[in-house]
């Protein structure tokens, strides 16, 4: 029995087109675009960055350019890998961010014979069995696009000091074979010192001109010195005509794959560098305070990966910013020229139409930055301007440009997002208050308006049949029950003009034990129905604050004791120093309060499960609101337990002094 297997596909196809500078591209790049647009899948564009890409042509960099943007407005995710294998490294991207479709123009290069290698689309359908690739044909009929050669003269090119540098390292090679001859070494051991000159030459020479040049020089030295007749460029035995060969194809094999190694290694270094600058500013950008934390820091690191000044226009209330200047120290860039009529238009032209202009671009192609849109969906948070300076953007420094611009534009949408989960919060607790004040007017306040107006009801339909000490009562019942309105509607009016800054502190110096005797005259009525102390402790308390702000600390927090206390408990109230501070207790010895309600007594509105005898329940403003004016006083206030039982109410004021004038 056959058992078939199937390679599992991925729920969304994902299209990679290969970008290029060939002008027929843009059809490639619409032609995918399209397909990606029919299959409902993503989009990538890929461009390939070998050694020949910085040998292009003007011309051929802002085609490629064109085709990137093209790409991007066409919305494609744009990537850059290096390598000198270009199918080999398309094959590798497709394989990592599982790519299902390739779409590629035709190559126009053809074998010549048997022995040829592949064009590009036969190596890629070769080593990509698995993906479908579509090959479009890349030019029109009659028309043919063709890269200018990279030749071996393109990477042969020295620089002017690599000749003396050569011949000092040939120099050194034919001192110490000379060294080693007298010494009584072989030829066999002489040769590999040349061989070595030729890498040496190679590793520390631009270009293979050297190399090859050191290589021949090297087999010339080698004959001249080494071999018989010495001193002459003539050989007897004709075997050394095979090792002369044989070293000259070696040292020509290791000077070459020395170079490559050596490019290869700039390149990786190069790519490591701008990752490393990827990464760090995703992490800064996490620590970022605010919008402006995160404007510096791109345009810091961008100025730092591109080596170039930066212009960053941020987006408020609809409007571009007049921008700030980063400069970078190798340009030279002036900061007049960033901010001129030419440079401002191009940025607001990218702020409204959310597509890249100026330099280089076919839009105010006259200004002398290359401006990007900082955003994410529809939401542009602002511009940022890459000073050209006559050197275009490569490939991959421009993927990098849209990297980052994607990361500053994600950590400024997570940070409006957040400003606007905390207004959000905000808007929602005050909704909360106010629910939960109208639900405690509502329920709490119908017991004292019920009994006055019930009251007052009988006080007028049935005064005359009352005797004196039921209208005593009466008028008392109506007088208490008006009172606790009284007392709640100036801690409202006192919460509020608290909460919103309006309450002003008078602050002066006054003996605690005068504030507390006027306090006490203020409290609940039913305070004589408990044993009430006070206890200054120190004949001269003098404390900095708001007397007749204390004065309603200190009423409420007795009122509080009254109120949740059985008729008959002692309260005690005691005043004495603290160091810098005059604290004040209010001890019960009453139930007390749960462990559980403890972290919540302070909090507006909260009053717990304690039911008073004349089961009215508190608003749970009171103690709120002496949290308030304690705060404000720069003092605290705190709960503990009493011992052996009840509660104790404490708080702080700063101590003061009297300045006496002589």
């Amino acid at each position: 029995m056959k058992t078939e297997t199937y390679t599992e596909r991925p729920e969304k196809e994902h299209i990679l087109v290969c970008l290029s500078a060939s002008p027929s591209n843009a059809k490639i790049v619409k032609t995918a675009a399209k397909m990606a647009s029919a299959f409902g899948g993503i989009f990538t564009a890929l461009y390939v960055q070998t050694p020949r890409s910085e040998k292009m042509d003007e011309e051929s960099k802002r085609r490629l350019q064109y085709h990137i943007r093209l790409a991007e407005e066409s919305g494609a995710n744009t990537a850059t890998v290096y390598g000198e294998d270009v199918s080999a490294q398309i094959a590798e991207y497709a394989r990592i961010s599982g790519v299902t479709k390739i779409v590629i123009g035709r190559s126009n290069v053809r074998r010549r014979f048997f022995l040829s290698k592949p064009s590009l689309t036969e190596k890629l359908t070769m080593i990509t069995p698995n993906l479908d690739v579509y090959i479009i044909p890349d030019n029109p009929a009659g028309k043919k696009y063709k890269e200018k050669p990279y030749t071996l003269l393109h990477s042969m090119i020295p620089r002017l000091g690599d000749f003396p540098l050569t011949l000092v390292i040939l120099t050194v090679t034919t001192l110490l074979s000379v060294l080693l001859y007298r010494l009584g070494f072989t030829d066999s051991n002489i040769i590999p010192v040349y061989i070595l000159g030729v890498l040496v030459t190679s590793l520390f020479t631009r270009g293979y001109f050297c190399g090859v040049v050191g290589s021949l020089l090297s087999v010339m030295l080698f004959n001249y010195f080494f071999t018989e007749p010495r001193f002459t460029f003539h050989a007897y035995d004709s075997k050394y005509t095979v090792t002369f060969a044989i070293m000259l194809a070696a040292s020509v094999i290791t000077g070459t794959l020395a170079s490559k190694l050596k490019n290869h290694a700039k390149m990786s270094a190069q790519t490591a560098f701008r990752t490393k600058v990827l990464l760090d500013t995703e992490q800064l950008l996490q620590k970022a305070q605010d919008n402006d934390d995160i404007f510096n820091i791109t345009a810091t690191q961008l100025v730092k990966l591109l080596d170039r000044s930066v212009v960053m226009h941020s987006a408020n209330g609809g409007k571009l910013s007049k921008g700030s200047f980063y400069p970078s120290a190798s340009d030279g860039g002036r900061i007049e020229d960033f901010f001129s009529d030419a440079e401002n238009e191009a940025a607001r032209w990218v702020f409204e139409n959310r597509q890249r202009a100026g330099a280089t671009t076919d839009v105010m192609s006259h200004a002398k930055c290359i401006y990007f849109d900082v955003r994410i969906n529809n939401n542009v948070y602002g511009v940022v301007g890459i000073y050209i300076n006559g050197k275009p953007l490569e490939a991959f420094e421009n993927s990098m440009i849209l990297s980052i611009a994607g990361e500053c534009a994600l950590a400024l949408d997570n940070n409006h997002n957040a400003r606007e989960k905390e207004l959000a919060a905000v808007l929602a607790k005050n909704e909360q208050l106010r629910a939960n004040l109208l639900r405690a007017i509502s329920h709490d306040l119908r017991t004292p308006l019920t009994s006055i107006s019930g009251n007052a009801g009988n006080l007028l339909s049935e005064y005359d049949k009352l005797d004196e000490e039921t209208k005593k009562q009466i008028f008392t019942d109506i007088f208490d029950d008006s009172q606790w309105l009284i007392s709640l509607v100036e801690n409202l009016l006192s919460v509020t003009r608290i909460e919103e800054g309006r309450m002003k502190i008078n602050m002066s110096v006054q003996l605690m034990d005068e504030v507390i005797e006027e306090a006490m005259k203020h409290v609940d009525r039913k305070a004589s129905e408990h044993s009430v102390t006070v206890d200054c402790r120190d004949e001269l308390l003098l404390a900095r604050m708001d007397a007749k702000l204390i004065i309603q600390v200190i009423i409420n927090l007795i009122n509080n004791a009254v109120k949740y206390t059985p008729a008959g408990s002692e309260i005690k109230v005691i005043a004495e120093k603290a160091g810098d501070f005059v604290s004040v207790s209010v001890a019960d010895n009453g139930n007390g309060i749960p462990d559980a309600v403890k972290p919540r007594v302070f909090e507006m509105f909260y009053s717990g499960d304690n039911v008073i005898g004349d089961s009215r329940r508190s608003l749970g403003l009171g103690l709120s609101l002496c949290r308030s004016i304690i705060n404000a006083h720069g003092g605290e206030i705190t709960l503990t337990d009493n011992v052996p039982k009840g509660c104790v109410f404490r708080f702080t004021v700063p101590s003061g002094e009297v300045k006496v004038n002589e």
